[in-house]
């Protein structure tokens, strides 16, 4: 079967590799679309501290029953939850799996879905509604994250938030916080057709490049600052602008990895009485539900999906993300080509 394979930093190949066999409590899945997320783009880079060469990508995917099952009938279509714990650890046994501290991934820590095949284990498979377009049933895992970081955040009705980053992640938590009810969104990036996509889906999209995120922030909120900050971004400069940018009392988001260490204005969330909230991937019962809201949210999401490539020539997938020339925001990978 064919699969693009990571093979070091910065080297992708499709290659022939056989296919998988289903151990005990696990069913073999037909791949049809597969994400790439910022997770695989850091693989790739080499940056991914786990990551190990050679490597089939992917845990964003919707893919159909093939093999025998005894929840699901042969092409069914499901997506999986596809964190893996320990269930040993503190997080674990405390009902927080999700932070596990040996916390592994499909497509990570194992084969993942950017092939043809793929055996997973039965218990972590939804079943994906008869009704669901593939390519808003692959967008369910990220739709997951932006649920997690907009529950986290403790967000109501009426808020004014500020979403930094127009990435997918800050593009669906932006569609997520619309949907939970925020009165005013606004959404900073520097990259032009990022910015108009958001501008498209309605939120108030601001160049961060060429024009003041703190005039804009006061603007929009009547000078009071921002309810609710989510940072979606990992840039350097949105550790200072979350802080000053928030009203006193207000909650502040972290969605994005900041994988080094950058400066924080401590006496903003001191003289502020801010709230900073962490988030990470999502829990099971956020997943399933997740589900049901992709359906509901089926529109915007479709417009995040910019590109689909034929797993026959997704060997180039990661050269069009590096091309400063497009503007993607959401790439799938059709595995049936």
């Amino acid at each position: 079967m064919k699969a693009l394979v990571y093979t070091g930093p910065k080297s992708v190949e499709l290659r022939e590799v056989a296919e998988p066999e289903a151990a005990p409590g696990e069913v073999m899945l037909k791949m049809r679309l597969c994400g790439v997320c910022g997770t695989d783009i850091g693989i790739f880079g080499g940056t991914h501290p786990r990551a190990v060469a050679p490597l089939i990508m992917g845990h964003e995917f919707v893919g159909e029953i093939v093999g025998e099952s005894s929840r699901f009938a042969k092409g069914q279509r499901v997506v999986a939850y596809p964190l893996i714990s320990c269930g040993d650890c503190h997080p674990c046994r405390t009902g927080q799996p999700h932070v596990c501290a040996k916390l592994r991934l499909i497509g990570i820590d194992g084969a993942g879905a950017m092939t043809e095949y793929v055996a997973v284990a039965e218990n972590v498979l939804f079943p994906v509604p008869e009704d669901m377009d593939d390519r808003i049933a692959a967008l369910v895992e990220p739709l997951a994250v932006a649920v997690r970081v907009v529950e986290q955040s403790g967000m109501s009705i009426s808020d004014r938030v500020v979403v930094l980053g127009a990435g997918p992640i800050g593009l669906l938590t932006a569609i997520v916080a619309r949907h939970a009810g925020a009165e005013r969104i606004l959404i900073s990036d520097i990259d032009p057709a990022r910015l108009k996509l958001a501008a498209d889906l309605g939120f108030t999209a601001i160049n961060v490049g060429k024009e003041d995120l703190d005039q804009w922030v006061m603007t929009v909120t009547d000078g009071d600052g921002a309810d609710v900050v989510f940072e979606c971004s990992g840039a350097p400069v949105a550790a200072l602008d979350m802080t000053r940018i928030a009203r006193p009392g207000a909650t502040i988001c972290l969605a994005s990895m900041h994988k080094q260490s950058n400066p924080v204005a401590l006496l903003d969330i001191a003289f502020k009485e801010l709230s900073v909230i962490g988030s990470r991937v999502y829990t099971r019962e956020q997943f399933g539900r997740s589900i049901e809201l992709a359906q509901v949210l089926a529109e915007p999401l479709q417009r995040l999906i910019t590109l689909t490539l034929p797993l026959s020539a997704a060997g180039d997938v990661f050269n069009i993300i590096q091309d400063p020339a497009r503007n993607d925001v959401k790439i799938l990978i059709d595995c049936t080509e």
